[in-house]
């Protein structure tokens, strides 16, 4: 079953028969640079065209396909499957890499999962085979019984390993995390679809850090702090990290950000930005060499960028992840404070 992928850079054929994966994953898994930010039809970047043949949308109501010209054959990637022979336009540069450094599926087992906060959970998975990732990128994970996937950053670093771990907060009617809370999940076989995103700290890259996250989106971030503690990348660096939630008893990783704070010498701060109620002192009551503030996590971060921005070097990189609202007035903050250029913010949106 031939599918023609029409783009800016040129014309490719798929000739995988996977047809149970999307149209997005045979293509990446093919080593094709297709466009695409959430790989779980939230943002709507991996849009295409049905030229002709017939590709059916399993999610039709995806928040990503509410801008989608549907009546001129327009679909989501990540959302597709073709039902047979088709020709696709996608209008992107796309470009052919290493198929054997692509995007893959892999399974594994669920275990170690432990609540961290009243609406976190923490847990592992044991994969069938080792994966290398970059720092901060993220798996699409497929569990039993529930319909479609969910992006996950990686919490841990390492080249190459055989475990991976992620956090996941609680949502209301979230399929996914209320299966985790109801203590059914542990040993369960789930399915990963990865390492997926760009928004990475890239090995030997040098610069200042400055990391804005809230919630669950510390993943990706814990990710980048941890490779980059461990390539000494804080003896010649500043990095800070502000971390919103919304009381001090909803904070999570603290142990830790305080060990990754010592390794560093000081040369990495934490703030932890408390939304919903005052901080009772200027640092943590169990965890001292973690900063206490009251606010909104990018509003914490305005106040402070200005006080340090003229210390930044010039290859400081900005890392944002959250939720939209949040990180759109991080980047503004880094933007704006900050002064950097967009080339040097890298961020996840997770809706």
């Amino acid at each position: 079953m031939a599918i023609t992928l029409q783009t800016k850079t040129g014309e490719f054929k798929l000739d995988s028969d996977d047809a149970s994966e999307t149209l997005l994953f045979r293509g990446l898994s093919a080593g094709l640079s297709l466009p695409y930010e959430c790989a779980t039809g939230t943002c709507g970047t991996c849009r295409a065209r049905v030229m002709s043949g017939d590709v059916e949308m399993a999610w039709p109501e995806a928040p990503g396909a509410s801008r989608l010209k549907r009546d001129k054959g327009d679909i989501l990637l990540c959302q597709s499957h073709a039902k047979g022979e088709c020709v696709l336009r996608v209008p992107s540069d796309v470009h052919s890499g290493d198929r054997a450094a692509a995007p893959h599926r892999i399974n594994g087992r669920l275990e170690g999962l432990k609540k961290l906060t009243s609406d976190v959970v923490d847990f592992e998975v044991a994969l069938e085979q080792p994966v290398a990732f970059a720092a901060g990128q993220f798996m699409v994970v497929t569990a039993p019984g529930l319909t479609g996937g969910r992006a996950y950053s990686m919490v841990n670093y390492a080249p190459e390993t055989d475990r991976i771990r992620f956090v996941v907060k609680r949502k209301p009617g979230g399929g996914f995390s209320n299966w985790l809370f109801a203590d059914q999940a542990e040993g369960a076989g789930i399915s990963l679809f990865g390492p997926l995103g760009t928004a990475t700290l890239r090995p030997g890259e040098d610069g200042d850090l400055v990391c804005i996250t809230g919630g669950s989106g510390i993943a990706g971030i814990m990710s980048i702090l941890d490779h980059a503690t461990k390539a000494g990348h804080f003896s010649s660096n500043k990095g800070w990290l502000y971390f919103g939630v919304r009381t001090l008893a909803d904070g999570f990783y603290l142990k830790e950000l305080a060990g990754l704070v010592e390794k560093s010498g000081g040369a990495l701060q934490v703030i932890l930005a408390l939304s919903d109620e005052a901080a009772p002192a200027a640092s943590h009551p169990d965890y001292p060499s973690i900063q206490l503030h009251e606010g909104f996590v990018h509003e914490v971060a305005a106040r402070g960028v200005k006080d340090f921005c003229g210390d930044l070097n010039e290859r400081t990189i900005g890392f944002v992840a959250g939720p939209p609202p949040m990180v759109d007035g991080a980047i503004r903050v880094l933007l704006s404070e900050a002064k950097l250029p967009p080339s040097r913010i890298r961020y996840d949106k997770f809706s």
